[in-house]
């Protein structure tokens, strides 16, 4: 039985304050009946009391949307004294994706005070950025993003850099590195982005990234992270890359992404409903209801290991390629986004290329890992003190 070890939240369904021309989850409006999506008391109350109880000695809550500060911070002060009364002194971890508008500085101590995690979409610099993520209003947003991720910085919040990786951004991987470098964003997330066009269903959105241009942008990024070790340690960390490092060095792999099989979490929405992915949130995948079923059984569900076993129906050329062990077929989504290929994932060329330019570092870097991880082993037995190359534990 899997473990309930993480939960993604969307208290605010896939309502939000933008209207990104890339963005998958507006159109899970369609779920729902019309109007404004919220989670009520009793929904959040069941959520976290299921949570808490149901998991073992840690545990991670990652809030999206949407955009999740529709809620407004009560909302989270609450989650956090609920945490409080079920919990049973495990470890617990909360993420907050934001699209950053609606922060400020009282935001900022909360997050800070509970030591939360934020990721904050901002695609790079002005052009880059308010190419695709106006508001309602069809206006700019990059300058509040922009200042209110400074903002965090300032006030001590760990905060990532959500990339969103685009026909027009994959053309610039120094820049987009460079500017986040500049603002203090040293810990990066690029997410390459293919949704299926919605004026012609037979083809990809002229927004999606082609296969080719992604694998040159992971390969300049890789250039970058590299050229930016001191002391034989990386100074910027670049979430695809670690995340792939994991498999050089035999440790489960923290992104599901790049897993054998998927479903190692669930998607919980505002109405309480659970689904096996937030890819997937659709009738076919749904689990049941936070109020009716047990979060446990649920990701245990055989509908939940039907879906996640989908992830391993891979074509001959990928059960036969070489670097199976390291991507295993990329995220089943990106399979079908593109309907003029199905079978073949989307990225599969932009992951061979990045493996085959990276592959000789990265297994250098695991064999000086592995040496490090036997003296560290060696010093906690005689006590001293080493630092090992990245932080492999989720």
């Amino acid at each position: 039985m899997k473990p309930l070890t993480s939960v993604l939240i969307k208290p605010s369904g896939p309502d939000c304050n933008l209207n990104c021309k890339y963005c998958f989850y507006i159109g899970k409006s369609a779920l729902f009946q019309a109007g404004t999506h919220r989670m009520s008391p009793e929904i959040q109350e069941e959520l976290i009391r299921q949570v808490m109880q149901q998991s073992g000695e840690h545990v991670a809550l990652a809030w999206q949307g949407g955009e999740p500060t529709l809620m407004g911070l009560d909302f989270y002060k609450r989650a956090i004294e609920l945490e409080l009364k079920f919990g049973h002194n495990q470890m617990v971890g909360n993420g907050l994706q934001t699209n950053g508008l609606l922060l400020n500085r009282e935001w900022a101590a909360f997050l800070k005070k509970y030591e939360w995690l934020v990721g904050i979409s901002l695609d790079g610099p002005q052009h880059i950025h308010d190419r695709y993520r106006l508001d309602q209003g069809g206006r700019p947003t990059h300058h509040r993003v922009e200042d209110n991720a400074k903002m965090l910085l300032d006030e001590g919040v760990p905060a990532n850099a959500m990339c969103c990786v685009t026909d027009y951004s994959a053309k610039y991987p120094e820049e987009l590195y460079s500017y986040y470098k500049s603002l203090g964003l040293t810990f990066m997330q690029f997410i390459p982005i293919v949704e299926t066009d919605p004026a012609d269903p037979t083809r990809a959105a002229d927004f999606s990234v082609s296969a080719t241009d992604y694998g040159r942008f992971l390969c300049k990024i890789f250039d970058l992270w590299l050229a930016d070790f001191r002391d034989g340690q990386p100074t910027t960390s670049i979430r695809h890359i670690e995340s792939v490092f994991h498999s050089y060095v035999n440790v489960p792999v923290p992104e599901c992404t790049f897993m054998r099989e998927c479903a190692p979490y669930v998607v919980i929405e505002h109405n309480g409903n659970v689904y096996g992915c937030d890819f997937f949130v659709e009738p076919k995948w749904k689990l049941g209801n936070i109020m009716a079923d047990r979060l446990i059984n649920m990701l245990n569900a055989r509908k939940q290991e039907s879906f996640g076993a989908i992830k391993a129906q891979l074509p001959r050329d990928c059960k036969q390629c070489y670097w199976l062990g390291k991507c295993y077929g990329g995220c089943t989504k990106d399979r079908i986004k593109d309907p003029r290929d199905q079978r073949r994932q989307r990225f599969c060329i932009s992951y061979k290329m990045f493996l085959q330019h990276a592959d000789p570092v990265l297994t250098d870097l695991a064999r000086q890992w592995t040496a490090r991880e036997g003296d560290i082993r060696q010093a906690r037995t005689t006590g001293g003190n080493y630092f090992a190359f990245g932080d492999f534990t989720e």
